[in-house]
């Protein structure tokens, strides 16, 4: 493969996946590392993707992808990952869902479960739980966010406040090389914080893509969570503080 395919099939797997490890591209070109370096380092350079120790995500920190493309992206790691949680998760538990497509598909392998409480800001979760007669689910109240069916804003804060539930299922934008919490949207990162503040036992549910990918809000540090499900081991500084932190970690 020629170098101008190559940087163009690199941009493609940035683009569909958000970010690519170093290793991944090796294994994927069958070129050594020193090329791989020389092909990040010089699309760095023209701005299209965004260098970090390890691999490379998108340039932009400020915009997310189309929630129908991230609803594709991953899908076999993400129903791993749900699965996982829900085995973890008890009949009769009362739990926060949060937006994202991670936490869509934690709600979907939560079906087969009898008598769950469930508050969520996710339409998208609300309509995949109404099918369960035994369930009882309640959607905060808020602004929709047509293109991903969140719901968010001060009223949102408030219902989310008024509640003291077993779990909350969180989904996240970016995990940095430190271990910060990264996301698009200041007002879902607010909301994020109201199911923190109000879940005896939080859950990030995060695919590996998310290690070193960039976005522009800062949620917090490792602290602030639980239990960390993920497809792959995390990038070395990822695991200093999870380790830091005693968040459980779940291979899944």
């Amino acid at each position: 493969m020629k170098q101008t395919q190559r940087h163009d099939a690199i941009i493609e797997l940035v683009r569909r996946q958000g970010y690519v490890s170093t290793e991944e591209l090796v294994d994927h070109f069958t070129v050594s590392p020193q090329t791989i370096r020389r092909d990040l380092n010089e699309l760095a350079e023209q701005n299209k993707i965004q260098r970090h120790h390890g691999g490379a995500a998108l340039p932009s920190s400020s915009e997310n992808t189309a929630w129908q493309d991230r609803k594709m992206m991953w899908s076999a790691e993400k129903a791993r990952i749900a699965q996982r949680v829900a085995s973890q998760i008890p009949d009769g538990a009362s739990l926060f869902i949060d937006i994202g497509t991670t936490p869509e598909a934690v709600a979907h392998a939560l079906l087969n479960h009898a008598n769950l409480r469930v508050v969520t800001n996710n339409l998208n979760v609300a309509m995949l739980l109404m099918s369960k007669p035994d369930f009882s689910l309640i959607v905060a109240g808020g602004e929709v966010r047509t293109r991903d069916g969140g719901i968010m804003g001060e009223a949102t804060l408030d219902y989310i406040s008024q509640f003291r539930l077993d779990y909350g299922i969180l989904g996240i934008s970016g995990i940095d090389m430190d271990g910060s919490l990264l996301d698009f949207d200041y007002h879902e990162v607010r909301t994020k914080r109201a199911i923190i503040e109000n879940s005896r036992c939080v859950m990030l549910v995060a695919d590996h893509s998310k290690f070193g990918r960039n976005a522009m809000v800062n949620l917090g540090n490792m602290s602030l969570i639980d239990y960390l499900f993920t497809d792959e081991i995390p990038p070395p500084g990822v695991m200093k503080t999870i380790e830091q932190h005693e968040v459980h970690l779940e291979l899944c």
